[in-house]
């Protein structure tokens, strides 16, 4: 089977082609600055590489290049684009609608809709990709994977806000969490890596990237995660600011701050990109700024690190131990001074690192920890692609039953 995965996003549309007879990548590329004249489309398919502007007005234009690229004699890894056999998209909001990935159908369509005021600026484009693809691939059968959906196992005590419970009947004011999926992968992958059933194992997985979430996993369900009813609550990220006073955003509006201008500073221009006087948002230049005697580059780095390792030994508490300890996403898999520094708070829970692995095993997969370590931790690259197309052969192949 051939899978087709789609992330779209406001002005983006990425893309992997999967062969699931082996899980082989056979393709992915990516459409930028949709609506934009200076749109363009970068693809690789094996040695194949190509890189050109591209007109696009919408979802379904973007799309179409995409049809058009894939089945390219040379640059192409289709003869055609019946090859195709099922297209699993990536959905940021599910809210409580879905627990699982599932069929696209008219009444899934609607629920994604109702949803969209939790995710305002992720599930419109998520729709629109789904409805470009219903069109330009008529009858080819549609999943939808939920970021939210691995979430859905955690506790009233853990998802629900001390705000007047009305808030939750009316307008279903939650914890939701995110990066479900990336989560769920590296769970899986570590319990194959140990060879152990994940049920048996007590996880903390650390999503570390421009965006970040830390989710508790005990006994293969989540129990706690750091992100909340949007994707701004929890750690120090690349813009966002994760947890803040909430009266905050109060005392600016009283200063002469729009309800824009903070929706603004606390996306855009906050996390580390902000602590640090605009330096970056990109890990790798606060380090190389702290290198150079930059100290709020420094500090920047100092709260990051500290935030993060606050959160895992919450959740260390939380399950009442931990059996492994996963970094995982761009920061995370391809820094080990973050690494080594996260893990240095947690050796109250008998966390030990390997320097050595620590530095061989960067950017690649396995384990970090000493011997003696009590906790296992691990490097493990997400892949949420890989994730979407086994959900949705899985789904395709029940439905064909």
């Amino acid at each position: 089977m051939r899978v087709l995965v789609i992330n779209s996003g406001s002005s983006s549309l990425k893309y992997q082609i999967l062969g699931m007879e082996d899980e082989t990548l056979l393709c992915k590329g990516i459409v930028e600055k949709i609506g934009l004249e200076d749109s363009k489309v970068e693809q690789k398919c094996g040695e194949k590489e190509i890189e050109k502007n591209v007109e696009v007005k919408d979802h379904e234009d973007a799309l179409k290049v995409v049809i058009d690229l894939i089945t390219d004699e040379n640059h192409g890894c289709l003869k055609s684009i019946k090859e195709i056999q099922a297209v699993g998209h990536r959905v940021v909001h599910g809210g409580e609608d879905f627990a699982s990935s599932v069929m696209i159908n008219n009444e899934v369509i609607k629920a994604l809709e109702d949803n969209s005021n939790l995710a305002p600026l992720h599930n419109p484009a998520n729709i629109t990709g789904i409805k470009a693809a219903e069109k330009l691939l008529p009858g080819v059968p549609q999943v939808a994977v939920f970021d939210t959906a691995f979430h859905q196992t955690m506790p009233e005590r853990a998802f629900m806000y001390p705000i007047p419970y009305e808030m939750y009947k009316k307008y279903k004011i939650r914890r939701y969490g995110f990066h479900g999926t990336s989560h769920r992968y590296v769970c899986k992958r570590a319990g194959e890596l140990l060879n152990k059933k994940k049920r048996d194992l007590k996880i903390v997985s650390a999503h570390i990237g421009n965006g970040a979430s830390i989710a508790a996993i005990d006994h293969a369900k989540v129990i706690d995660t750091s992100m909340g009813l949007t994707p701004l609550e929890g750690l120090v990220m690349g813009t966002r600011s994760g947890d803040i006073d909430p009266a905050i955003p109060l005392f600016l509006m009283r200063h002469g701050y729009s309800e824009h201008d903070v929706d603004e500073m606390l996306n855009k221009k906050s996390g580390v990109y902000g602590l640090s006087d605009y330096v970056s948002s990109d890990m790798r230049d606060i380090r190389k700024a702290r290198d150079e005697g930059n100290k709020l580059a420094a500090m920047a780095l100092d709260v990051y690190i500290y935030r993060m390792a606050k959160y895992i030994g919450s959740y260390a508490t939380a399950m009442k131990g931990i059996d492994v300890l996963i970094f995982t996403a761009g920061v995370a898999e391809n820094t080990a001074e973050i690494r080594k520094r996260v893990c240095e708070y947690l050796t109250v829970f008998g966390v030990e690192i390997d320097d050595f692995k620590n530095e061989e095993l960067n950017g690649s997969e396995g384990i970090i920890s000493t011997k003696d370590s009590k906790v296992t931790v691990m490097i493990i690259p997400t892949n949420e692609e890989l994730m979407i197309a086994r959900d949705t052969k899985k789904i395709v192949d029940e439905n064909n039953k």
